[in-house]
């Protein structure tokens, strides 16, 4: 039953054929060359567009990532720099 029904919705092979033949009659075969041809970049374009994306965004995240690194080290060094400045001050009052 199913397949009689994906038949008569998409029609017989032969009305496929028809259609086809009547595309390329009304279109012309240079015309949809030219609008395969353009779809064809479209897509390519939008799959650049995608992929350039996601690479900006984990060039984004890796940035993110360094920029919390390198705060934390300059937190650190000048914790120790703290940590290391009472002591000197109080060598040079003693001194």
């Amino acid at each position: 039953m199913e397949s009689t029904f994906a038949m008569a919705s998409f029609g017989s092979p032969w009305q496929l054929i028809i259609i086809a033949l009547l595309i390329i009659l009304i279109f012309g075969t240079k015309k949809l060359r030219s609008l395969g041809s353009d779809l064809g970049e479209s897509l390519k374009g939008f799959k650049k567009a995608m992929s350039d994306d996601e690479a900006a965004k984990a060039k984004a995240e890796q940035e993110k990532q360094d920029a919390d690194f390198a705060t934390k080290n300059i937190t650190e060094q000048q914790a120790a720099e703290k940590k290391d400045s009472p002591v000197e001050s109080k060598n040079k009052e003693q001194g």
